[in-house]
């Protein structure tokens, strides 16, 4: 489950025999001096979407990012996954960089085995970008040019679909990379694009929920304006739409919709 809110990540809610894992954003904790200390696992989103829309390129260095992942592994605690400095392929962040879907799959790549380079200890999660089927499948075949199986990654990130998750091309792509032997995360999914690929995705993470809230009352009992920071409506939210899925499994300690 994405949260903007750091501080989650050692709320008693979300840990115990029922824990909740949770995503958050490098650049949610970038600048704290004092790191929660998880109690459940976590995923590290690298926030690339935002700095592509803002800069067109990273401005943050590959040392320093695996510096401050190193840092979160080691003082948050409970790091599954931590994403790469990935180029999204979207045509509004292709229209800000000027480069084309070939030249991000090239820097996502590379930015993978420089993370690598950095700290191999940490647990870097190689991400597929592209835009169309073949593009995707490009990807896959230049990892493996680099010598990287990503049939045994514990986990392969898929870019640049949460926002065209539940068209024909997108289903298309999810369902070609899981039969290539994939366990895929799926990044940022909404509900719509759950229920048409959920049964293919080893993991996912979502802020949906807090959009939902933005729309509609506070719970009872709650005094904010809206719920959409709020634990309470993010659990429910989570318990509503796993409950509503047809079909939904477990696998691992980063589960579907966290």
């Amino acid at each position: 489950m994405g949260t903007h809110q750091p501080s989650w990540l050692e709320r008693p809610e979300f840990g115990g025999s029922l824990a909740v894992p949770l995503c958050v954003s490098h650049r949610r904790l970038a600048r704290r001096r004092r790191l929660p200390r998880a109690v459940t696992s976590w995923m590290l989103d690298s926030g690339g979407f935002t700095e592509l829309s803002l800069y067109g390129h990273w401005t943050v260095p590959p040392a320093q990012y695996a510096a401050a992942v190193r840092r979160y592994a080691d003082e948050i605690g409970e790091l599954e996954r931590a994403a790469i400095q990935d180029w999204m392929c979207e045509p509004q962040i292709l229209a800000k960089t000027g480069l084309s879907v070939y030249d991000h799959q090239c820097r996502t790549v590379a930015s993978y085995l420089n993370l690598l380079w950095h700290d191999d200890e940490l647990p870097w999660m190689p991400v597929l970008q592209g835009w169309t089927l073949d593009d995707y499948l490009r990807c896959v075949d230049m990892y493996a040019a680099m010598g990287v199986d990503l049939t045994l990654e514990p986990l392969v990130g898929l870019g640049s679909v949460c926002r065209r998750q539940s068209t024909k091309e997108a289903v298309r792509i999810v369902e070609t990379l899981y039969r290539l032997g994939l366990r895929l995360h799926g990044f940022g999914f909404k509900v719509t694009g759950l229920r048409e690929v959920h049964h293919l995705l080893y993991s996912s993470d979502s802020l949906a929920w807090s959009f939902n809230a933005r729309h509609h009352a506070p719970l009872p009992g709650c005094t904010h304006k809206t719920c959409s920071n709020c634990p309470r409506y993010a659990l429910a939210w989570r318990n509503t739409l796993l409950s509503s899925l047809s079909e939904w499994r477990q696998d691992s300690a980063f589960s579907l919709a966290a």
